[in-house]
Order: C-alpha cells, then structure tokens, then sequence
C-alpha cells in the first residue's frame, strides 16, 4: 500500500478517493485495521497530497471514532498532523476538528484528558500561526479595504481572509465558552471548563499580540467581548470580605472567590495590560484598580499573594509604568492609577506590620521562635547569622529570595494545577512587595536615566550642528518623567522608610538605602525638589540616633506627613520611624545641642545610614540643590557624636571632645572612622567636579549650617561644632579654579563667623579665610592673577573686612596673614596694594599694642621691601598708613619709628621723582577721562596741583597731623620730619604747590598749634611714663606746646627765608607773609618766654632774607651797616636731626619737565618788597606796644612782665628790619620806634632773674637790652647820616630819644603802677621787681649825645628844634644834683659832656645870634651853670682831700669854658646873659660867707683855685682888645668895675681882718685870696697899660687910682706871700706917677 502512496503523491486533487479506503478501514472499529488506516492517513497527510474535501473527510471520520470512545490519543495525534502539515482545512472543517479535541478532553481517562489538553493548545496555537503567515503572505500587495468601523454584527467576518476568518471565529467562541453562553462556530461543544478557556485566552493573547494589533476586527473582539467577561468573573473577588460569614441574615450568599479561576483571570490581565494596553486604556485602568483593590488587608491572604505578584510583574516593566503614568494619572479626570499601585504596594507593606495576618497570629511567632532558632542551630555561630528579616513594634518578619532582581518570577500565580487556595508562608508576602518596590524603582529611575543621558548626547550633538532646537520635544518626556516621580514618590518614601526602620539585615538595609539613594538621585536631576528632600530627610533620620532633635530634618518631615494619601479610601501614612529594633550599638557621643545633654547612641545601621549620605553627597552632589543643607546638618551631627574634630584645611580627624570621656566608640566603628574621614574630605574633595549652580548649593547649606552652630555657641564656652567651616575651607581650596563664584558667599558667611563672641569659633572662621586668601593668591590662576586684577581685588577684599571686627585675636590672625602675604606674594600684589595697606592702616587706639606691633611689623617691612613694586598711586595711603601709626597713643616708639618711615619715604619719593611722576601722570590722565566721561570733577585731594606734587602735600599734611600729636615727643618728631623733608625735597614740588604748602600746610599746622599752645593746660605733670623724671622746663602741658610752638615757627620761618625768591613767585606772597607775621607776633606775645623768644628770633631769621639779586653782586647790605654779630648767628638750636641731602639736579629735571619755574630776574632789577618790609615793622610796633605795655592792675604779682632776653631780642630786631625800611621811615615811625624803646627799657626785672641779668651792682656796665637799644638809635643815626638831607629832619627826635635816657641816671623810669625795690633790697628768690641800674645806660646815652651833636650841630633841624637847649635843659638835672646823684660818675659825665657839646654849640649860637633861635637857650645855660658851680647838694663826708680837688678843679673847666667860649664874644650874646655870667663869676670869686663857719666847714668849701680863676676870668673880660662894637666895650667896662668892685673889697676886708685877728694867721683861703686878688690888680695894671688908651674909660682909670690907698695900708700884713704879692701889685703904679698934662686941644695929647 506504500508503494500506492507513492504513486499518488502528485495527483492531489484525487486524493478523496485515494483517502476513501482508509476512511472505510477506520469505520470497521476493528482497533487493529483502525490504528493502521489512521497511521496510513497520516503519512498521507504528511506527504500534503490531501484536499480539501479529503481533510473533510477524514475529519467525519475521525469524529465518528471519537464518538465511538475508540483510538482518543491516535485521534489526537492525527488532527494534529492534518493540521500542522498544512493549511487546506478550513471553516467548518477546521471547528470541527477542533471540537473533537476539546471533546476528547473531557474524557474521564487522564492520560486522554492531559494530552487532549495540550493539542487543543497546539491546535488553537496552529490557528493562530497560519493567520500570522498569511498575513505575512499577502504583505505589500494591495491593501484590501479596511474593516468597516464599529462592526456590531459578530459574525460578519466577510472583510477577512480565510485563515484570519478561522482565528477569528475560534477566538470569539472561546469567549463565548468561557461565559458559559454558547459557541457560534465551535459546533458539537458538550462541556467546557473556565479555567480551561482562560488559560487558552490567556496563550493566544500572551503568544499572538500583533494579530490583535494589526486587525481590527480582532481588536473589536479584546474590547466587547474579552474585558467585560474579565470584569465580570472578578466580581466575585471585589465584593468579598475576608471574615464576613454568609449567615442567613445576609440577602444573598456572596459567591466566594476561587482560586484558580482568580489567579488564570490574573494572569489574563497581566498579558492585556502587558500587551494591549494600548488598545485598551479605559478597560485596563479598570483591572489595574481592581489590582489594587486585591491588595486590601480585608482580602484572603492568597488573593493578596497573587496580587502582589501581579503587581511585581507590572513594577519590573518601567516603559508600561510609563504608559499608565501618561493615559490616567496625567490626564484630567482620571484615576492616579499609578500613583495608586504604588501606594497600594506601600498601604500592603504597612498593613503586613500593623495587622497581623488574621488567623495565624500564634504562626507568627512559632515561625519566629523557630525561624531564629533554626537558624541560631544550624549557624552554629551563637546566632550571629540570624535571618534576614523586617522587625517592627514586636511584628517580626522574615524576608525571603523571592526572584531574582529585576524579574517577576511568581510563585502562586504558576500554581495551574492548584484548586485550593495554598497557604502562603510567613513574609511571602513581604518580600515580593519588596522585590516590587525595589524592582520599580530599579527601573524608573535606569529607564528615565538612559533617557536622559540619550537626550543629553542629542543636545551636546545638537549645540554642535543647529542652535535652535524646538523645545516642545523636549518638554514632552520630562513632563512624563516628572509626572511618574510625582506619583510614586510618597508611596516609595512611606514604604522604603518603613522598611529601613524594620530592617534587622544589612543586604536588605543596603537595598533600601540604594532605592532611596536612587530616587533622590533621579528627583534632584528632574528638579523636584520636595520629594528630593523627602528622600535624603528619611536617610539622614535614619542615619541619626532615634528621636535625635535635628530641626531642619524636622521641619521637613512634617511638611510630610501632613500629607497623607488617600487611595479609594485606603491611607498612607507616613510612619515616623521608631527603631526599637534590635540593633548593634556601635558608638555613645554628646549630641550637639546648646543645652548640655544626656548621651546618644549609634548603631551600626546608623553608620551605614551615613555611608550612604556620605556616598549619596559624593556621587550626586551636583543634583543635591538646597538638600545639601539637609545632608550636611546630618553629616555635621554625626560628626560631633563621633567626637571627629577639623584639623590643617579643614579635613576632619577623630579627636577627643572637649566635654571629657562622654563619646565612647566601640572598635568597629573605631576602624570605619578613618574610612569616614576620608569619605568627608573626599566629598568636599569632589565638589570641584559639581557645576556652578550646584557649588552654591553646597556653599549655603553650609553657610546656614555654620549659622546654627554660631546660633548655638552664643552665651557659652563650650565647644562649638566647627564642621561646617572646616567643610567650607575644604571646599573653598579644592575649587580654586573657580573661586571667583563661590569666593563672596563663602568668605561673607566665613567672616561672620569671625565676629562669633565663642573663641574657638571664630579662630576657626578666622583661621579660614586667611587661609582661603593666602591659598587663593598663591594658586596659579588662569590668567594669572597680574592680569585678572579684580580677581585679586575680590581675594583680598575678606582681608579688608576684617577689619571691621573688633576681637583682637581676629586682627592677630589678619595681620599674621598679611605679613605671611607680605613675605610671599608681596611682589606681586598689584593693585590688590591699595586693600592690604588699609588692612595694616585700620588699627585703633583700642586695640592694645600687640596688635599694633604687628601691624607696624608690616608697614615696616613694606617700606623697606616693596615700595618699588607697588604702583605709585599707592604711594599716597602708604603716606596715611604711616600716618596713622604715628597717630596711634598705644606705643609711644612705635609713633616715633613711623616718623622715620615717613622720612624714608620721603627719600624714595625724592629718588624716583622722575618714575613716580610719569606713572602718576598716565593714571591722572585715565581718571581724567573717566571724569569727564561721567561729568563728574575729579575727586583727589589737592586736586589742582600736579599728581607728584600732591604725594609730597600728603606726606606734609600727615606730617602736620602728627605735629599737633598729644605727645610732645611725637610732635618734636614729626616737626623736625616735616621741616627737614621740605627743605630736603621741596625742590621738585611745583610753584602753584608751594601755594598750598604755605596755606594748608604749613599756616593750618602754625594756626593749630596756636590754638593749643594757648589753650593748654598748665598743670603739673609729675612724671613722664614710665617713671621719667620730667625737667622743670617742660612740667606742664602748656610748657611742651611751647616746645612745639617754638619748633613749628621756626620751621615755617626757616622755609620763608630760604625759599623767599620761589614763594614771591606766587601772587599772594604778601598775604602769606602778613599771616607769617601775624603767627609771629602773636607767638611773641605769648606768656611763655621760651615761645616768644624764639618767636622774634624766627621774626630775625625772616628779616635777613636778602632780596635776590644775582649772587655775584649782592651787596653786604648787614655787614656795611655794623649790625652787631649777635644778629647774624643762625638759628642752629631748632634745626632737624637729620643731614639734609642736597640735590637739586631732579628738581631742575622736574622744572625742566613742567617748565614752570620763572626765570630769576636779570641782574640789578630787585623786587619791590617794601610792602613787606613795612607789613613787618607794623607787626614789630605791635608787638613791641603790647609787650612794653605796663600792666593795668596795681601791685599784682601774677602781672606778666615780658623778661630780658625777650625785650633785647625785640630791639635787636629793629637794625635788620630798619635796613628794608630806612627809604620810608618817617617821623612817625621814629616816633613809635621811641616809645618801645622807652617802654623796653622800663621794663624790670624780677628778683629771680636779677643775679642772671644784672651785674653787680657796682659795674658800670650795659645790660644787653640797654645795648640794643643804643644800638638801635645808632643804626638810625648812622642811616640818617648817609642818607639824604631830607632824612636830617629826624636829629631832634632821637636827640630827644637819647635825652630821656640820660634823665634816668637821676630819675629811673617807671612801669605802670608796679613798685620796684633797689636792686641791694630786693630779696632773691620772692617775686619781687628789680628797677635796672640805669646809670651805666644813662651815661652811654649821654656819650652818643655828644657823638651825634659833634656830628650835627650845624644842621638846620638840630639848629631849628633847638637840640642844644633840650640838651642843656636834660643836663641841668644831674649838675644840679651834683653829689646827690646816684653815681657819682653821673655829674661828672654831664659836666664833661656839657663842655663838649658847648664846644661845639656855642660858634653855632652865636653864627645864628640873629635868627633869635637860641634866644631861649642863653637863659636855660645860665641857670645850668648856676645850679651846677653853686649846688645845693653838699659833698659826701668821706671826700679826701685829692678828690675835692680833682671836683674843684672840674668846676676850673667850667669857668675856663667860659672865659674862653662865651666872654670873648659877648657882642653876640644877650647882656642878660653876660649879666648873669659875670655875677655868676663874681659869686665864684668872692666868698662872703658869714666868718660863723667853723675852721673845718670853710676849709672843705673855699675853692681857691676855682675862686681865683673865676677872678682871672673876671679880669680877663675887663680889658679885652676885642672892643670892636660898642656892645662889647660894654661888657668889658662892666666886667671892669665889676672886678675893681671886688679888689677895693677883698682888701679892706684883708687890712680888717688882719687887724682884727691880731697875732692868730687868717684862714688859708683869705691869705690866698687877698694874694689872688693882689696878682689881679698887678695883672690888671698890665691889661689897662697894653690897651688902647681911648678904650679906657675914665672911670676906670678912677677906680684903679682909687685901690692905691687901699694897696699901701696892706703893708703891714704879716703874711710873707701877701707881701710879695703886694709888691708886684704895687711896682706898676710907677706907670701912673707923672705929672699931669696940660690941657691940649680936643682929642690930641
């Protein structure tokens, strides 16, 4: 029969017939021909020559033998090969033999039923498959129309092709079955069973999803006829609840769930959703809410199991989790499904722990009891291994290895074969929501991360080629992305935070930590902050011991749990974690609160807690945001339980806590706290790979961090936590590169924290910064920082800023930075300069001396190293920081070494003039510019003066502060500085400058210390600090002003005279020459005797600026008038300390640059200075006024006296000044000049000085004041004498001038009211005034009288004033006085003096005899000889013999004077006068005393030799020969009976006496005179002989006769002298014995 087969193999369509004896065979229901036809019809098949009809056939045939019960499995086996080996039947055919199988499935025959089973399978497998190859098939041909939409009629299928039709109709009778309704096209079904349908639904939906997808017939079948028998057969499971009895009470018996029809349904819908979802969204959010609803705590513990494993078969496909995200919870009005499923896992997990299942309560703790005890058996290690388990409030779960990660294999779910309901182990449950969670999180969080990542690619791809993206495809995703974590996070947190406090096992702990870490990963790359926060806030509880007080985790967490999730009715709390777990203790520490605590423990959970903060902060910082600060309040507080403290940069090292032994560490944790440390460091190591925005994160969290820490070390010493500024100097140094966007948030914060009252605080805040500044600067920027100035300037601000804090140990630390700064970088600070000077400049008086000192240690070394490196318009706070230090009253050395800076400055300026300036000058220009771009004028001290010229004004201006500086030592310091800078350097400054040296400078510092000179206080100082014994000269406040006062006027002085010629330059030299003198004057007449003498003295130093000239041809104007040598003598005591170098080559550079300075005058044109001179002498006038003046009150002892020294300075003045005024000095200058002489020389002395002043008594010698003055008039004179005749008019007054200082001789001036004593009464040492001996001063006066009338008498006003007489009239007085004059040198002077001055006078008077201008004088000379030959004063008692006749032989001199002067011209002399003389002669010669005297009293009067020349004298005039005028014939004849008059009477009275006396010899004086009166009469005998004879009068002749008589009756004296005498008197009477003549005619003998 083979062979037949053979034959036939090509002749297909014959085949019924080839088939038919088979079929015939088979219907014999012989078993053995039976099994042979059906082996033969297979191999036929097999070999595809069957058709369609013959398949039909065999297929009756087949059914008959089912029906017949005979041959079910070769039945089986033979449908199955019909329609494998190919596709020819169809339609009925095919439903037929389809029946067949399911027919024989319900056999009651096992092996039948089971092998039935799996060809039905098959065959509906086979259905399916040919569907898929056709469509296959006709793929690319054209598209036949498409299936007329919303198809209700069922079974019109005309749209599809043939074996589409047959999967088709099986597809939907299946259904059919499945709800117990009957088949369309299954015809001949006899029974079917649900679970049987569902789980073939379930193969063809799991195995052929395209089929359904592409078709939509097919399409139309999932949604009409699959979904709503799905939702219907679950009825049951929804209304069940577990524990409600169906008593007779309830309406209807509720139909219980039933397991295998439950979880095939399941299974069902895990395939829909998985592969239909997209069809099926509406139906699916069904199915997946009632997934949820399984979940319920009410539910039978099955029911839940296979729920749970739907669940997890759902969680481990992210993309589906996706897709629901996007169909319901994104969509308005639509269940959260996703949210829901996943708080539905969470709701589970919670229930597991608070309800027990029911039930088994008892169970559970067997299974634990034996759980551990199993395992404790088996470990055999003491119980150390115990089981991996969750343990919370006494529930104690065990977890077990349900799946491996990432898929869902199920256990009850594959339970096919199950018709009861298994019962579910202990933590079954449990642990498959576990795996669910974490599977879902595992996969979101990688799903949405590959995108990202993808996205990331595109955008960097796309920047590259086209900037312009479209952003709604961006935005589509991350919506999504964002939507998922939104939905799911609550539910995660609860659930996750739950698990991590129950776990009891590491692997498990490890698991949750990671699904937390990944989700906050993921929120905080997404932006979502909340959930972000939520996340790390549950690691960093966990982290921390429990119930640990940490508010900012706090806060968070109850921003949390006030949000509670409702789920149909379901809540998720957030449970706050309780950790009465179980677990190891690791570590005991102090928590870091402001209130001293109890302990708090560790365990090793928290350890790991805080390993996966540490990771989380490490590896997802950049995504961290403000959760930073979350984490790093956390990381803080371990620390400090951990007792780790910050050491070099900040890293963290395990140290003690100061607290004491309060922290205890067990060695485990001993060996993980390096690990720790390490893991700290490199976290903040690793913050220079986080960007910007994330770096500031980080920033300030630890900012606020730090801010607590501050808030809760206020008010007290303990230890604070220096965690977070450890973390921030870390942060700071590893991100140098970037430093500039961190640098202001991080050092603002980091010097707040230096203000911290808490000393280790802020020494760490301190210890900060200055170590972020010196790190910052010595990085190697890019550019370096020389190019990025405001880079450095941003590095160096923090530095400036502390100086703001008052602490010292903040400055300590700044100041110690800045001279490391110094010693480093200081070459290249740069404009960063300006910032680090005011950071050594900002010191204050309150801030002790170490910190000065240090302060000062850097301005030191920054003079000495770096002033060339700097840029010059550094130059000028250099000036004021140096200032400042010399201002500082801390460190009196300190004060005085800056001073000296400020003169080492002042050299450097000095040598790089020419540098300084052009640098100056390019910067000036800039600012300039910007200036005026701005509109706005340039703001610079000094402004209008040049760059340079305004450094050197600084420096003055600094200096002069410190000239007024409390300290007297400082002052002399700063002034000798100042002084000598600008003698030194004052060469470079511009003329305009000098202007502003004069006015600001140098007149602000004189009008300063005026003021305080004036206003100090004179209170005894009793000692210098120190102990330094102060000198009596500077006692007082008032006394060391003085000193300044002295030291500044000087100074300015010293600048006026030798920088004259540049100063006249300017145009109000005049002004600034009056002020000078006003500052002059006002010095002078201070009450301090040192200041006002070095006033005038500064005043001569001003006088001898000599007007320039050429130098070759300047006259020595001084030297050609006599000024006395202790003019000229500079000023060398206020001179400066220091060798002033001379250079002026840079100046004449610098004047060369500017070209400002004049040219000098061409020689011969002087300046007109006049005004000047004139300014000076007014102020030397008020000045010598006030001073002279006499105090107004009477004996006040207080009254200030100005003192010697003073007053001849004054005077000595007036030659240096008179020289520049001699052209205009008029009358009433000369005048005024008078009165300060006058006043000066009234002026006493008081007792104490006397013996320094006054010579003894006895010298006759000038005080120096004395000499002034005299000098003074002397120079006038002098002047006056060279001078034009227009001068002369000014004799008289110092005549007059001299005149009243001889009348002192006799009558010492006064001054004012005050008393004065004689100097030999004035006791030394009490306050008492000594009137001068003005004696000495007297007679010099009176020798320049004579001088100068010996000079002058013929000059018309000397003649006009009528000098001769005021002199006469001044003599009169001392000749008057004679012996009763103070010295007796006084008369005797006066008398030779007279002598003199007539000498000269007299010729004069008499040429002017007729102009009447001596007319008053004659009468005033009279008298004076009168008072003067005959004085009223008597002559001391003690006189000898030889000084009598040395004073009578004076009064000879007078009476020659006027035998010689006067007699001989009396024709030109008023008769009076004559008259008076020759009685005057007349009184001399004759003595009519009354002969009462005693013998002694005569002997001293009688004047013989004076007596006898006033006789001669008398005789002479008698006969002179000179009679020429009849005038003067008058006086002889009166002179002539005058002397006879006196002869006939000398010698009657002579021959009287003689007679009386008897034998007793007269008086010496009388014998003399009767013999001066006999040799007169001989003489005169000799005169009449010799004259002409008519010249003599007749009376004459008479009168001589007359004598004769009385001549021959002396005879008798007994005298031998008066007989000789007589003898030669008689011999010439001879001539007159002749006879007499006869009388002749007229007039001829």
């Amino acid at each position: 029969s083979m062979s037949v087969l053979c034959r036939f193999s090509a002749l297909k369509e014959n085949s019924s017939e080839v088939v038919q004896p088979f079929l015939m065979g088979c219907g014999t229901k012989e078993p053995k021909i039976t099994q042979l036809c059906l082996a033969a019809i297979q191999r036929l098949m097999s070999h595809e020559v069957v058709s369609e009809a013959a398949a039909g056939n065999i297929i009756n045939m087949l059914w008959q033998l089912m029906e017949n019960g005979l041959e079910e499995l070769k039945l089986l086996q033979t449908v199955l090969v019909l329609l494998t080996t190919n596709t020819v039947v169809h339609d009925e055919v095919l439903s037929k033999a389809i029946v067949l199988c399911f027919r024989l499935h319900f056999t009651k025959d096992n092996i039948t039923n089971n092998t039935a089973a799996a060809t039905v399978r098959q065959v509906v497998t086979v259905v399916f498959e040919r569907m898929v190859a056709e469509d296959e098939k006709f793929k690319g041909m054209a598209e036949q129309p498409p299936a007329v939409q919303g198809n209700s009629n069922r079974r019109s299928v005309s749209t599809l092709r043939p074996s589409a039709k047959d999967a088709y109709m099986l597809f939907q009778d299946l259904c059919q079955l499945v709800n117990a309704d009957a088949p369309y096209w299954l015809v001949g079904m006899t029974e079917m069973t649900r679970t049987f349908g569902l789980e073939l639904l379930e193969s063809v939906l799991n195995d052929f999803p395209g089929v359904f997808l592409q078709h939509q017939e097919f399409s139309f079948l999932l949604k009409e006829r699959v979904c709503p028998l799905v939702i219907k057969l679950f009825s049951p499971n929804i209304k069940f609840r577990q524990g409600s009895s169906s008593s007779a009470a309830s309406p209807a018996p509720v139909e219980k769930p039933y397991f295998p029809i439950c979880m095939r349904l399941l299974r069902v819908v895990s395939v829909l959703i998985k592969h239909f979802y997209s069809l099926l969204v509406t139906e699916c959010e069904i199915f997946l809410s009632l997934l949820v609803k399984f979940l319920d705590g009410e539910k039978p513990q099955w029911l839940r199991a296979v729920a749970v494993e739907s669940v997890h078969r759902l969680c481990v496909q992210p993309h589906l989790l996706r897709s629901f995200c996007q169909s319901y919870d994104m969509k308005q009005h639509s269940t959260k499904v996703f949210r829901d499923i996943v708080n539905a896992l969470g709701s589970f997990i919670q229930s597991l722990f608070i309800v027990p299942s029911v039930g088994n309560a008892s169970s559970t703790n067997t299974a634990q009891a034996s759980a551990q005890g199993g395992t404790g058996a088996t470990g055999g290690s003491g119980g150390l291994t115990t089981q991996a388990a969750f343990e919370y409030r006494g529930t104690w779960i065990p977890l077990m290895t349900v799946s491996v990660q990432g898929s869902a294999k199920a256990t009850y779910l594959e339970m096919l074969d199950k018709v009861e309901p298994p019962s579910i182990p202990e933590g079954y449950a449990m642990s498959v929501a576990f795996s669910a969670l974490l599977d879902l999180v595992r996969g979101i969080t990688s799903m949405i991360e590959r995108e990202l990542a993808k996205e990331e690619e595109e955008a960097a791809a796309r920047v590259g080629s086209e900037p312009a993206a479209s952003a709604q495809s961006e935005d589509k995703p991350h919506q999504v992305w964002e939507e998922m974590v939104s939905a799911c996070w609550c539910g995660l947190l609860a659930a996750l935070s739950l698990l991590l406090d129950a776990s009891t096992d590491e692997t498990a702990t490890e698991s949750i930590l990671k699904a937390e870490l990944t989700m906050a990963s993921l929120c905080g790359r997404l932006g979502l902050v909340t959930p972000r926060d939520a996340f790390i806030t549950a690691i960093c509880k966990a982290s921390l011991p429990p119930h640990y007080a940490l508010t900012v985790l706090s806060s968070n967490a109850a921003n949390l749990s006030s949000k509670t999730y409702s789920i149909q009715g379901q809540n998720v709390q957030i449970i706050s974690p309780s950790s009465e777990s179980h677990q190891q203790v690791v570590a005991v520490g102090q928590p870091l609160t402001s209130q001293p605590q109890g302990t708090v423990v560790l365990t090793a959970k928290n350890i790991q807690c805080m390993r996966t903060l540490l990771n989380l902060a490490h590896c997802h910082g950049a995504v961290l945001g403000t959760s930073w600060q979350l984490v790093l309040a956390t990381l803080q507080h371990l620390v400090w339980i951990l007792g780790l403290k910050p050491g070099v940069g900040g890293a963290l090292k395990p140290g003690r806590a100061v607290e004491g032994p309060s922290t205890v560490l067990t060695t485990a944790v001993m060996t993980d706290l390096p690990v720790i440390s390490s893991i700290l460091s490199r976290l903040f190591e690793s913050s220079q790979y986080l960007d910007d925005v994330s770096l500031h994160h980080l920033i300030n969290a630890l900012c606020s961090l730090s801010m607590e820490a501050m808030e809760m070390a206020y008010g007290n010493n303990k230890e604070p936590s220096l965690f977070a500024v450890a973390k921030l100097l870390e942060t700071g140094l590893v991100n140098m590169d970037r430093i500039e966007i961190l640098w202001r948030p991080l050092t603002a914060h980091l010097l707040e924290v230096c203000q911290h009252p808490n000393a280790r605080m802020r020494e760490w805040g301190a210890e900060a910064v200055t170590s972020l500044i010196k790190a910052g600067l010595a990085y190697k920027h890019d550019p370096p920082l020389s190019q990025n100035q405001r880079l450095q300037l941003l590095l160096l601000n923090p530095l400036k800023e502390l100086s703001n804090i008052l602490h010292a140990d903040i400055r300590q630390k700044q100041l110690e930075c800045v001279l490391q700064i110094l010693q480093s970088q200081g070459d290249s600070l740069g404009p960063g300069w300006p910032l680090v000077l005011g950071v050594i400049g900002a010191i204050r008086n309150d801030q002790g001396e170490s910190l000065i000192r240090t302060a000062f240690q850097c301005l030191q070394l920054v003079v000495t190293d770096f002033l060339p490196t700097m840029p010059c318009t550094c130059l000028q706070i250099v000036v004021d920081v140096a200032g400042s230090f010399g201002l500082q009253n801390q460190e009196l050395n300190i004060s005085l070494t800056s001073i000296g800076l400020l003169w080492n400055i002042s050299d450097y300026f000095f040598q790089r003039g020419e540098i300084i300036t052009e640098e100056l000058e390019k910067e000036e220009a800039v600012l300039l510019k910007q200036s005026r771009e701005n509109g706005e004028p340039l703001n610079r001290p000094f402004h209008p003066a040049p760059p340079f010229d305004c450094l050197w004004l600084c420096l003055y201006a600094k200096l002069g502060e410190l000239c007024v500086d409390p300290r007297p030592a400082v002052r002399k310091s700063a002034g000798q500085t100042m002084f000598s800078t600008i003698a030194a350097h004052g060469t470079l400054l511009q003329q305009a400058t000098w202007h502003i040296v004069v006015w600001k400078v140098l007149f602000h510092l004189l009008d300063c210390v005026r003021k305080s000179s004036t206003t100090a206080d004179k209170e005894k100082i009793e000692s210098g600090g120190g102990n330094i014994l102060i000198h009596h000269s500077r006692d007082t406040a008032e006394k060391q002003w003085a000193e300044t006062w002295v030291l500044t006027l000087a100074g300015v002085a010293r600048i006026f005279n030798t920088r004259r010629y540049l100063l006249q330059q300017l145009g109000d030299f005049f002004n600034a020459w009056e002020v000078l003198l006003d500052h002059i004057q006002s010095a002078a007449l201070s009450k301090n005797n040192e200041v006002s003498l070095a006033a005038l003295k500064s005043f001569q130093e001003i006088l001898q600026l000599v007007t320039p000239v050429k130098d070759t041809d300047k006259p020595d104007a001084l030297g050609a008038m006599d000024i006395p040598p202790v003019l000229m003598d500079p000023l060398t005591a206020s001179g400066p300390g220091r060798p002033l170098p001379r250079s002026d080559s840079l100046a004449e550079r610098l004047a060369q640059r500017y070209g400002a300075q004049p040219p000098p005058p061409p020689p011969g044109e002087e300046q007109d200075d006049s005004a000047l001179w004139w300014s000076a002498w007014s102020t030397w006038y008020r000045t010598g006024i006030e001073c002279t003046r006499p105090p107004s009150g009477g004996t006040d002892k207080l009254a200030f006296v100005p003192s010697q020294p003073f007053l001849t300075a004054l005077i000595q003045i007036f030659p240096a000044l008179y020289q520049h005024i001699a052209g205009g000095f008029s009358m009433e200058d000369l005048r005024k000049l008078g009165v300060i002489l006058h006043g000066a020389v009234s002026v006493p002395i008081s007792s104490d000085a006397s013996p320094f002043i006054l010579p003894s008594y006895t010298e006759a010698v000038l005080t120096s004041l004395q000499e002034a003055v005299l000098t003074a008039l002397d120079v006038l004179q002098k002047a006056i004498c060279v001078g034009p005749e227009t001068l002369q008019v000014m004799y008289p007054a110092i005549f007059e001038q001299l005149l009243q200082f001889v009348e002192f001789s006799c009558k010492p001036p006064q001054y004012g009211k005050m008393e004065t004593k004689h100097v030999a009464n004035a006791k030394y040492n009490q306050a008492e005034w000594v009137a001068l001996n003005y004696v000495p001063f007297a007679e010099r006066s009176l020798e320049e009288v004579v001088d100068l009338y010996h000079k002058t008498a013929c000059h018309k006003a000397v003649i006009n004033e009528k000098v001769l007489q005021s002199i006469i009239k001044t003599l009169r007085m001392p000749l008057g006085l004679k012996y009763a004059c103070p010295a007796e040198s006084t008369w005797k002077l006066a008398v030779s003096s007279l002598l003199k001055v007539l000498s000269i006078g007299l010729p004069v008077a008499r040429q002017q005899a007729s102009s009447g201008k001596f007319d008053t004088m004659w009468p005033e000379l009279a008298n004076a000889f009168e008072d003067f030959l005959f004085t009223k004063s008597t002559p001391p008692d003690n006189l000898s013999i030889q000084e009598f006749q040395k004073n009578e032989s004076i009064d000879v001199e007078v009476v020659q004077l006027i035998s010689t002067e006067i007699l001989p011209y009396a024709n030109f002399i008023p008769k009076e006068f004559v008259g008076q003389i020759m009685a005057m002669l007349n009184k001399g010669s004759i003595h009519s005393q009354s002969s009462s005297f005693t013998e002694a009293e005569i002997d001293i009067r009688m004047r013989e030799e004076f007596s006898k020349v006033c006789f001669e004298t008398l005789l002479q005039f008698s006969f002179s020969n000179k009679a020429s005028t009849p005038q003067e014939g008058y006086i002889s004849r009166m002179a002539l009976s005058v002397l006879l008059q006196r002869a006939q009477d000398v010698l009657r009275r002579y021959v009287e006496d003689e007679r009386l006396s008897g034998r007793c010899p007269l008086p010496r004086q009388q014998v003399t005179e009767i013999i001066f009166v006999l040799k007169a009469v001989s003489t005169l005998m000799d005169s009449l002989k010799k004259t002409q004879p008519e010249n003599v009068d007749g009376n004459t002749w008479a009168q001589v006769i007359a004598l004769y008589p009385t001549l021959v009756e002396c005879i008798t004296c007994s005298s031998p002298e008066v007989s000789s005498a007589l003898k030669e008197a008689l011999g010439p009477f001879k001539d007159l014995m002749q006879p007499p003549v006869s009388k002749v005619q007229n007039g001829e003998s």
